[in-house]
């Protein structure tokens, strides 16, 4: 007998409707015949996908749980139709000893009700090495936090890294170039007007610092993934150089005029861009990610001025009804949905048992229905955050079902 059974599920680039089997957490049956099971989900004709994977997210615990921890972040990610995340190691303290990985771990196995992965902070070859005995998912690089000469030595040792243990040589990158960031904002320290930090870390220092951190990974025998890219040049260069990289939907969907409207409450590191200058909705293709780069602060810290304010964007409860509506209104393919939210992340960090819906794999799916609609309410949401630029916002197009390893997390159907 199978444990569920997942009927009347349209699958993408399938005709007809199909009955999903699940035993022990795996996908065992997939059919047009009817199944029996201990327990049977009725998903009346929508669409059934691969569990979304959302490789950027910020659940700040430890220490800054004020902002989130893992039990909202990873209910905020449910309801956002998300199964799995990937935490960065931004916390206090940082993600970047072994003691810290296995204080983070531990944390999250107890509260997060979505799969989980972490990203570990960079350190010494050898505080690295007892890292890897925990299995990090990849390192993070926060190359706006660093001088060039530190640069080099960090992707040095992840090189070393790569070559002396098990390391898969996977680096995720936050491309900002922090002589060029100085630089600029020290010209506009003074400014009140929130639109400036947009120029205080112009896109030329994205750029820059993408051909940089290419030309490290490149030396250094590393596989490279460039988080939330906004500038059309980074993109060609990502392009051109089979780089992984990932949108968010706020640099998809806004641009610095935004700032006009929202002040410091959108203020987020890469800024909005120009329109001029911005990646887009048509930019999207079948190789690109969506990573929410969901990163919440109380409004406290997001009302202290230009330059004070945190910066950071709450993304994981609006991000796929937003693109959904894009779909809907006949802007991007349905059928790049379960690539960019799915298939194409567990890809780059080799999660081989999820992000399709095949024999074998992982059950974990997130149910859509197009035809859903809706207006944003931050009130509802799960997350810690009180804020979004998306508030209001009406949407056509929602995920009304998250299955995690075969078990309902969450159902609006």
């Amino acid at each position: 007998m199978l444990d569920l059974v997942i009927k009347n599920s349209r699958l993408v680039g399938k005709n007809g409707e199909y009955n999903i089997g699940v035993s022990d957490g795996k996908i065992e049956e997939i059919t047009k015949k009817d199944l029996k099971a201990d327990k049977t989900v009725d998903i009346k004709s929508n669409y059934l996908l691969p569990g979304f994977i959302d490789p950027h997210v910020h659940f700040r615990d430890p220490g800054l749980t004020q902002k989130e921890d893992f039990k909202s972040g990873s209910l905020s990610a449910a309801y956002g139709g998300f199964t799995t995340v990937i935490d960065m190691p931004n916390t206090l303290p940082k993600t970047n000893t072994y003691d810290a990985l296995k204080e983070k771990m531990d944390i999250a196995s107890k509260k997060s009700v979505v799969n989980f992965y972490l990203q570990a902070g960079h350190n010494t070859l050898d505080e690295m090495k007892k890292m890897m005995e925990l299995n990090p998912i990849s390192f993070k690089v926060f190359m706006d936090l660093e001088a060039d000469e530190s640069l080099e030595e960090i992707f040095h040792n992840l090189g070393e890294l790569k070559r002396t243990t098990s390391y898969n040589g996977l680096v995720a990158t936050h491309c900002e170039k922090r002589s060029i960031v100085q630089r600029e904002s020290e010209r506009l320290e003074d400014s009140n007007d929130p639109i400036d930090y947009s120029y205080a870390r112009p896109c030329a220092s994205e750029d820059e610092s993408v051909a940089q951190t290419i030309e490290l990974a490149r030396k250094n025998n590393l596989r490279l993934h460039i988080c939330h890219l906004s500038t059309k040049s980074a993109l060609n260069m990502a392009r051109k150089n089979n780089i992984s990289y990932e949108f968010t939907p706020h640099h998809l969907l806004l641009d610095n005029s935004a700032y006009n409207k929202f002040g410091t409450m959108i203020k987020t590191n890469p800024p909005l861009r120009p329109e001029s200058k911005k990646i887009s909705i048509s930019d999207i293709d079948e190789n690109s990610i969506i990573g929410t780069d969901h990163a919440p602060h109380t409004l406290e810290e997001k009302q202290k001025g230009v330059f004070s304010s945190s910066p950071g964007i709450p993304n994981l409860e609006t991000v796929v009804s937003l693109l959904l509506t894009e779909v809907n209104k006949g802007n991007l393919d349905f059928e790049l949905i379960p690539k960019i939210f799915s298939e194409n992340a567990a890809k780059v960090f080799e999660l081989n048992t999820k992000g399709e819906i095949a024999i074998g794999k992982d059950a974990d799916f997130t149910v859509i229905d197009l035809n859903r609609e809706g207006k944003f309410d931050i009130t509802t949401f799960e997350t810690k955050a009180e804020y979004s630029p998306f508030e209001g916002w009406e949407y056509k197009g929602a995920p009304v079902m998250t299955i995690v390893g075969g078990k309902v997390v969450i159902s609006d159907l």
